[in-house]
């Protein structure tokens, strides 16, 4: 992981050799022209340097572990890496310091850093020192052999790829994708099943799913259990770094062919394996294969004519599952929590006849089942390290007490090679977003736009390819995604990736690495030498004490502390990029916050943060400014100062009922707003005409919510709207909700996704309104809150033909409401809220063909189910809160009935059907 530090330093050491230019273009002094030469040689120096140091590290991560001189070695270069991102961050800030004040203050800080540039050339001269004396040693010290053993730590790290659990116990939770697979293979149906003619054919099924999820365990039973059925078989373990011809001599191998000197250049392998296959029926499983291009390059050797052909491949990459032949994918999860208790109990108690868990121990097993998060791997592990010791509660409790640290090294050996060589198989910037992920807590939901706002503020995201930040950091956290290193808990309407989890076995793994690599750690009484730090803990006196220093990142997690031990950590951690305060109850920014002039994230969402001082303005290199959900009324005037802010969230703490509506929670904003010209989010902001005035020159806004708009300010709102070409989720809302939203002649950019409107809509102008809006192809969500809508005017929403999500919030005013045929064809979520009168809903034949959930929330005049809703064929969540008791309590009569009503006859295709009543408590799932 080394590599990854250094790729990051590269880069940054480029971007202050940009300065170069632009720096001796001005007038210097002699003295200053001269000092900064030899800096600015330095830093080139140092640039080439680490480039050609970049590739070796990232083949040395690989035997480092094999080989105790390279581990030193790594670990001096990394801690040098450190020792030059310190200078070149000090570096930036100073020369962009010169830059500010009048003549006598220009005058006066150059003279004065003609002494920082020779303190900091010297250094960078004695860390380049330190470089070679290093690569000396190592060069003196490496031991021949050493190369030997990384050859042999391969070969047995394949081995133990290779080596399988086939027994029936191991198959705990996977019958169903067992017997599946079977039949695809077999021919007994499924996504390999057919007629004659297709089983006569090659059918390609794929396995995918996180590391230690179980795939080589399912599939090398099933393989076992069918081989019998194929005239040829064959296993092989494909490497991350494979080597066709290497790949084609496995394969000749375990089919048996023999392979010589007539046959052992590639196209005499791809011959020999054709003739031999042809006519036959055969199977190959391809286990760990890295990437979908594998298959692309050796599908064509297999004969696909006279001749049965089945391929298995097992994966962690969603894009090596797309390989498979129709529908014949498997996506192996987690076990479920039975499944968990069963596989436990087998390791745990293997040596007992009935394997069951005594009950003095069933809490203890409980926890342990827990840290597993269903993990095949670890349940094994664990279950196999208890089942050699006492099965007391005081042995297993000691167990538990160190299980953290155990898990890494002694537990789960065979986890940590699955994590080891997923990681070496991630690109360096890859590699330091997923360990980022690791310093959050366990089971901590980790959302999109904060943790990608995250990353880039930490300098681990480049443009690239005429992509924007964001759309990059996306592309990684997807990747990671796809390669099972994170997990889905939540897509947006859209089916975009809303919220995602890391396992907790991969987290402690990754944890470890970040630890060992110094890239961060989660503070437990220690932080040497760390450069990202998580504090889960409420107090941390004595890191205050120690002086934590060289930190780059600091999040804290822990919603009651002390505000005085971080103004000692904030003093001697000057360089500090990202300060996270989230969730705590923190009244006042410490004075020392304001002098972190490499601050470029600060998060203060859902604090108590009541107001921010003039001195954030000093804040230069602040990018991200989180502070939602918090008690600010109003920003202070040198906010506009911060020229590289790209986030600005700010909006008051409201009730839950106003949250809901998302109503009067704006924030002031001062006069120069238009200096932020980078903003690419602003939310929420109480309208004034000289805010309105400046705010459409922030051309570069996705995000834009604005409040407290009155009728006469229309006209300057459309107009800055206008200008807004990249806006992508737009928010308005009136100064009162009985104001009417004047949208007369507004004019919504193409690029809109995400509109919400709080306040009453104009009926007369809503007919031309919406239909304007239909021909935006991007809008898919709509949220309308107090819009004062009927029956008649609801019909106009229905030309708005792509939206996927609609949410009305005290938005509708009629006693029915009716979704004709036809009408929104691409709507997936549907939420009625507050609805008052409501008291019917009729949903014709084809109406809303693609719903998957609708909510209807406190409407308490509705005593029947929606008439017609049985029409709603793909709809999988129905949910009741607080509709009329006298629904609620028919609808628990019928479940509870011999009897099967007309009404659970209406919702029977529907997974998932809940009522609940907040004021009784009441809870209950009908289906």
């Amino acid at each position: 992981m080394a590599e990854a530090v250094v790729g990051q330093l590269v880069v940054k050491l480029g971007a202050a050799l940009v300065k170069e230019a632009a720096t001796f273009g001005g007038s210097l002094l002699f003295k200053e022209a001269s000092t900064l030469r030899v800096l600015f040689g330095k830093i080139r120096m140092a640039k080439a340097e680490l480039e050609s140091m970049q590739a070796y590290l990232q083949e040395a991560e690989r035997f480092k572990d094999t080989d105790r001189t390279t581990t030193i070695f790594v670990r001096e270069i990394r801690g040098l890496a450190f020792q030059i991102e310190d200078v070149v961050d000090e570096f930036t800030y100073k020369l962009e310091e010169v830059k500010h004040g009048g003549y006598a203050a220009k005058m006066k800080n150059r003279l004065k850093h003609i002494k920082t540039w020779r303190r900091m050339a010297s250094k960078l001269q004695k860390v380049e020192d330190k470089l070679q004396d290093a690569k000396q040693r190592k060069k003196d010290y490496t031991v021949i052999a050493g190369i030997d053993r990384f050859t042999s730590a391969i070969r047995s790290m394949n081995q133990g790829q290779a080596l399988h659990f086939t027994r029936d116990e191991d198959l705990v939770g996977v019958e169903e994708n067992r017997d599946m697979l079977i039949r695809w293979l077999t021919g007994g149906g499924g996504g390999g099943g057919g007629d004659d003619s297709e089983q006569r054919s090659s059918k390609v099924t794929t396995v995918w799913g996180m590391p230690g999820v179980g795939k080589t365990t399912l599939v090398a039973h099933v393989y076992s259990t069918v081989k019998v059925d194929f005239d040829a078989a064959a296993w092989v373990t494909v490497s991350e770094s494979y080597r066709i011809e290497d790949l084609l001599k496995k394969i000749a191998t375990e089919f048996g062919i023999t392979v010589n000197a007539a046959n052992n250049e590639m196209r005499g392998l791809a011959e020999s394996i054709h003739n031999y296959l042809q006519g036959k029926k055969y199977i190959l499983v391809l286990d760990d294969v890295w990437t979908a291009r594998c298959w692309s390059e050796i599908k064509n050797i297999f004969p696909t004519s006279n001749c049965t052909g089945r391929f298995v491949i097992t994966s962690r990459k969603h894009e090596v599952s797309l390989l498979a032949t129709r529908e014949s994918a498997i996506h192996l999860e987690p076990l479920q929590a039975h499944h968990s208790w069963l596989l436990f109990c087998k390791g745990a108690f293997w040596n007992d006849d009935d394997k069951e868990c005594p009950l003095e121990l069933q809490n203890l097993a409980l926890m342990f089942i827990a840290k597993c998060q269903g993990l095949p791997i670890a349940l094994a592990c664990i279950g196999r390290l208890l089942s050699c010791k006492p099965p007391t509660s005081a042995e297993w409790e000691n167990v538990y007490m160190g299980l953290d640290l155990q898990l890494v090294t002694d537990v789960i050996p065979d986890a940590h090679m699955v994590l080891k060589v997923s990681l070496e198989d991630l690109p360096y910037g890859l590699k330091n977003c997923f360990l980022h992920c690791a310093l959050f807590p366990e089971d901590y939901v980790l959302k999109r736009r904060t943790i990608l706002r995250q990353w880039i503020a930490a300098g681990f995201i480049r443009e690239k390819e005429n992509r924007t930040l964001e759309e990059v950091a996306e592309g990684y956290l997807m990747e990671l995604v796809n390669r099972s290193l994170l997990q889905v808990v939540r897509r947006n309407h859209a089916g975009r990736l809303k919220h995602c989890r890391m396992h907790d076995i991969i987290r402690l793994l990754a944890l470890n690495k970040a630890k060992e690599e110094c890239f961060g750690d989660v503070y437990n009484g220690s932080a040497a030498g760390t450069r990202r730090l998580s504090i889960h803990v409420k107090n941390f006196e004595q890191l205050s004490r120690s002086g934590a220093t060289h930190l780059r990142a600091l999040h804290v997690f822990e919603r009651y502390i002390n505000v005085d031990f971080l103004k000692p950590i904030l003093t001697s951690s000057n360089l500090l990029s990202t300060l996270d305060l989230q969730g705590t109850n923190i009244k006042m920014l410490p004075n020392e916050v304001f002098d972190l002039f490499n601050l470029r994230y600060l998060g203060l969402r859902c604090t108590d943060i009541e107001s921010l001082p003039e001195a954030v303005g000093r804040l230069q290199n602040l990018e991200v400014l989180d502070a939602s959900d918090t008690k600010l009324t109003y920003l202070p005037n040198n906010v506009v100062k911060l020229q590289k802010l790209r986030y600005l969230y700010a909006h008051t703490a409201t009730g839950a009922l106003e949250a809901l509506e998302n109503f009067s929670g704006g924030v002031k904003v001062p006069n120069g707003i238009q200096h932020l010209a980078g903003l690419q989010a602003l939310q929420c902001v109480k309208a004034t005409p000289e805010f309105l005035h400046e705010v459409g020159a922030l051309i570069e806004l996705r995000t834009f919510d604005v409040c407290n708009v009155q009728s006469e300010n229309s006209t300057d709102l459309g107009n800055a709207i206008a200008k807004m070409i990249h806006l992508v989720h737009l928010e308005i809302g009136t100064a009162a909700k009985s104001d009417v939203l004047q949208l007369e002649g507004l004019s919504l950019p193409p690029t809109l996704s995400w509109l919400g409107l709080v306040g009453q809509l104009d009926k007369t102008s809503m007919p031309q309104l919406f239909t304007s809006w239909s021909l935006l192809n991007s809008l898919t969500r709509l949220h309308l809150v107090f819009s004062n809508i009927d029956e008649e005017s609801f019909s106009c929403l229905c030309v708005l033909h792509g939206l996927r999500s609609l949410e009305l919030v005290k938005a509708f005013e009629g006693k029915r409401l009716d979704f004709y045929a036809g009408s929104f064809p691409q709507l997936r979520f549907l939420r009625i809220w507050c609805a008052a009168k409501l008291n019917q809903i009729g949903i014709e034949d084809s109406a809303m063909q693609n719903l998957v959930m609708l909510s209807v929330v406190y409407c308490s005049e509705l005593k029947v189910l929606p008439d017609g809703i049985e029409h709603l064929r793909a709809l999988e969540k129905l949910r009741l809160v607080d509709t009329s008791e006298e629904l609620v309590e028919k609808l628990l009569q019928n479940r509870d009935s011999d009897e099967c009503s007309e009404d659970l006859m209406k919702i029977s295709h529907i997974r998932n059907v809940t009522v609940e009543l907040t004021r009784t408590g009441l809870l209950e799932r009908i289906r």
